[in-house]
């Protein structure tokens, strides 16, 4: 039995879903433990093209129970249509698919709010529109629904009655948008409620029974490290904890303890929406990484900045979510594009720093590069350049972990573990 934990370590975007896709070959469960429908996870299986949003990796493999635990905002309206086309490839029911009763539910006017936000402020902090956050301020104030409200209409009346009092005076005097009657959102989410009931369950109960069982356990993260609410670069973060500690709260630990901590990250760094990027990319380079790493939002579509590898950033996100090791991705996306930077350090205040800290000002820094010599590889795992194991042994000089992981591609083949993680 082996509990492992699988986590982005940068702005989100880094290639989660892949890994989780192979390591839940070996899995019992994988636990989705906080964000929601502004996650988009791709996975490629055989030339098919599968983006999950709210369903756990997991679900791709057949022996594998996904479980989305309680710390997940949850749009029924979203579930719904992402389950149709997910059961279009593969076979999802209740058996292998468990969701929290006790997940918070995101209303059409947490999305209202949302856009109506983002749309008509002067700051933008480039969330997705999908509500996420506005979900997890009413949970925080103690008015969110859940989804097992949403199996008794009654009852669900009275909390959006609750939950939208404010509400109503912001849409109609502030933003003047449109929304719908609570009897019409009602009946909506009833209905959803009803379709979605088969699925719902306990699911931390589930957890430790699978503990307790000497099952194997593979937590999913969503978005990543620096987009975490507390450790992330505040206020351009999401709503949720990202990191480590988000599993706890998310979706329980049975034992207290995971065994390993895996973070995922590119070979460079991209950052979508707004918010400091120290090594972002205004030239050519930045452009041809953008260009040949397809890099655009598996949820919104929206183009990333991309930009060197940031190791100070990395070497915080470490310290913050507890890594073990790493899984570095799109490593491939590097080949052949000539002489490669990695920001080494920061200069800040008059200072030289190696590693960032919470309520660092990003926009403040300047980034201090080293040049390494490019490579050019066709990327078979056993004729690896020098070259780019140099790359490789620089992040983890850096880091002081391992690289347990390489991946060179999108598709399942394209991933080279360098260590074994389930026995």
């Amino acid at each position: 039995m082996k509990s492992i934990a699988i986590i982005g370590a940068q702005w989100g975007d880094e290639g989660k879903g892949k890994v989780t896709d192979q390591l839940a070959g070996q899995a019992d469960l994988v636990i989705r433990y906080q964000g929601g429908n502004n996650a988009g996870h791709t996975i490629i299986v055989d030339t098919k093209k599968i983006v999950l949003h709210l369903i756990p990796s997991g679900i791709l493999n057949p022996k594998c129970v996904s479980v989305i635990g309680h710390g997940v905002v949850f749009d029924p309206t979203a579930f719904m249509k992402e389950l149709a086309e997910v059961k279009a490839h593969v076979n999802v029911s209740p058996e292998n698919l468990k969701i929290s009763l006790n997940c918070a539910v995101i209303t059409s006017y947490h999305k209202v709010i949302d856009a109506a936000r983002e749309g008509q402020s002067s700051v933008k902090i480039g969330t997705t529109g999908r509500g996420i956050g506005p979900a997890y301020e009413d949970k925080v104030a103690r008015r969110g629904i859940k989804l097992k409200d949403l199996l008794d209409k009654e009852v669900l009346i009275q909390k959006l009655k609750h939950q939208v009092q404010e509400k109503l005076h912001l849409f109609d005097s502030l933003y003047k948008v449109s929304y719908p009657s609570i009897e019409e959102e009602a009946t909506t989410l009833h209905k959803l409620g009803k379709e979605i009931e088969p699925y719902l369950c306990d699911t931390m109960s589930l957890i430790e029974k699978a503990h307790q069982q000497s099952k194997n356990l593979l937590y999913e993260g969503a978005q990543g490290i620096l987009l975490d609410i507390d450790y992330g670069t505040y206020p351009y973060v999401t709503s949720s904890s990202t990191a480590a500690g988000g599993i706890f709260t998310g979706a329980g630990c049975p034992g207290g303890k995971v065994d390993e901590i895996i973070g995922v990250c590119k070979a460079y760094t991209t950052r979508v929406g707004e918010g400091p990027f120290p090594t972002e990319l205004f030239d050519s380079t930045g452009e041809l990484i953008q260009k040949k790493g397809n890099e655009f939002g598996a949820t919104t579509g929206r183009k990333r900045r991309c930009g060197w590898l940031d190791l100070p950033l990395l070497k915080y996100a470490v310290k913050a979510s507890y890594l073990t090791s790493l899984c570095i991705t799109k490593l491939d996306i590097l080949s052949g594009i000539g002489d490669l930077k990695i920001c080494y350090a920061y200069e800040y205040e008059g200072k030289e720093i190696d590693c960032a800290y919470p309520g660092i000002d990003l926009s403040k820094v300047k980034p201090l590069y080293k040049t390494l010599k490019a490579f050019d590889d066709a990327f078979e795992t056993s004729n690896v350049s020098e070259y780019l194991n140099l790359y490789i042994s620089e992040i983890e000089k850096a880091v002081k972990i391992p690289v347990g992981i390489i991946a060179y591609g999108p598709e399942r083949k394209q991933i080279y573990f360098r260590r074994k993680y389930y026995n």
